[in-house]
C-alpha cells in the first residue's frame, strides 16, 4: 500500500540514540516522525493501534522487557501490518532467516541497521513514498531462505516426535557426552538394551550414525 502524504513515521528501537536521531532528522525534513521507546511488545502494539497508521521503522532486536523477557520484533510485524502500518524492517543481526521471517510476515523492506546514517534516512523516505531500495529479487531470497529453514525445522521436530520417551532420554544423554555403557549404568539396564535403543533412534531419525543423531538433537535444542 502506498502511504498518503503526511502520514506519520514511527521509529521503534531499543537504542534511544538511534531512534531519536532518526526521528529528529526526519522532522527536520518536514515529516511527522516520532520515536517510541520500547517497554514491552504489548506496549508497542498498543501505541501503534492508538494512532493513525503510516510507516513504522521496526528494529527486530528490541532488547528485554522489565521482566527480562526478550522482545522479538519479528512477532510484531504481522499485527502491525494488520493494523495498517507499512513496516520497514531494521536489523543489525546477520541472521538472514529472521529477516526473511519478518518480510514473510508482511514487512515492506529490509534495511541493515549498520548502514550509514544518510542511507538509513534515504531508505525510510523511499519506503514512506512506497518505494523499496532492495535489489530486485532480494526480498524473495530472504523469504525463501526463511521458508526453507521452517520446513527443515518442522521435518526435524517431526522425526524427533517419533522417539519414545526413553529413546529421547537416551539421545539426550548421548548428546551430553555419555557413552553407551554410561547410559546403561544410568538406567540400570544392559548394554545390549541401550544399543537396541540407539539403533531405534537412528532408524527413526533416518541417520546412519550416532554422531548424526546427536547433531540433529543439538540442532533442535539450539545447543
Amino acid at each position: 500500500m502506498s502511504g498518503p502524504t503526511g502520514s506519520p513515521i514511527l521509529i521503534v528501537d531499543d537504542h534511544e540514540l538511534v531512534g531519536s536521531a532518526l526521528a529528529l532528522n526526519l522532522r527536520a525534513e518536514g515529516e511527522d516522525a516520532t520515536f517510541q521507546p520500547v517497554r514491552s511488545a504489548a506496549a508497542v502494539l498498543e501505541h501503534a493501534r492508538r494512532v493513525t497508521p503510516g510507516l513504522i521503522v521496526l528494529d527486530l532486536d528490541l532488547g528485554r522487557d522489565p521482566e527480562g523477557n526478550r522482545i522479538d520484533g519479528v512477532r510484531l510485524v504481522g499485527p502491525l501490518c494488520e493494523a495498517g502500518w507499512r513496516v520497514v524492517v531494521l536489523s543489525g543481526s546477520s541472521d538472514a532467516g529472521r529477516v526473511g521471517a519478518a518480510l514473510d510476515a508482511g514487512g515492506f523492506v529490509f534495511v541493515p541497521k549498520n548502514a550509514p546514517f544518510p542511507a538509513l534516512l534515504s531508505a525510510i523516505r523511499e519506503a514512506h513514498a512506497g518505494r523499496s531500495i532492495m535489489p530486485p529479487g532480494r526480498r524473495e531470497q530472504f523469504i525463501r531462505l526463511h521458508r526453507d529453514r521452517e520446513h527443515e525445522r518442522r521435518d526435524l521436530h517431526e522425526k524427533l516426535g517419533r522417539l519414545t520417551q526413553r529413546e529421547r532420554e537416551v539421545l539426550a544423554l548421548l548428546a551430553g557426552g555419555k557413552r553407551a555403557q554410561s547410559v546403561a549404568d544410568h538406567f540400570v539396564v544392559s548394554l545390549a538394551t541401550v544399543r537396541t535403543q540407539i539403533r531405534a533412534v537412528l532408524t527413526k531419525l533416518e541417520v546412519g550414525s550416532q554422531l548424526e543423531a546427536v547433531a540433529l538433537y543439538r540442532k533442535a535444542a539450539g545447543i
